[in-house]
């Protein structure tokens, strides 16, 4: 399975974006989606996670309540709804395939997308 993230820009303070994570080559066979996020000079950090079975989801405390996470079975996609976006959002998020089901865990991940920029802008 391959990853393609997409969906991300330059957007203002309290903006919204949409990522989307598509799964090619075989039908997404793996625990959960997950995304995570790498800012300049700061490590690569966990921001949420669906279990694909049944939708379970889990986010890091800095995002709740301002993104949610989806996925489409049929279509092999998954998404990121990123809303009232901060300055301190701005990284390059990455959705990854969690092989292990430690959502939190990049290690437990097997597969990643390339990566895609969102900015935001004070």
């Amino acid at each position: 399975v391959q990853l393609q993230a997409s969906g991300g820009g330059l957007v203002q303070a309290g903006g919204s974006l949409r990522l989307s994570c598509a799964a090619s080559g075989d039908t997404f066979n793996r625990y959960s989606l997950g995304w995570f996020r790498q800012a300049p000079g700061k490590e690569r950090e966990f921001v949420a996670a669906i279990r694909w079975s049944d939708g379970n989801s889990h986010y890091v405390d800095s995002v709740k309540g301002r993104f949610t996470i989806s996925r489409d079975k049929a279509k092999n996609t998954g998404y990121l709804q990123m809303n009232s976006l901060k300055p301190e959002d701005t990284a390059v998020y990455y959705c990854a395939s969690d092989r292990y089901g430690n959502m939190w865990d990049a290690r437990s991940y097997d597969r990643w997308g390339q990566g895609t920029q969102v900015t935001v802008s004070s």
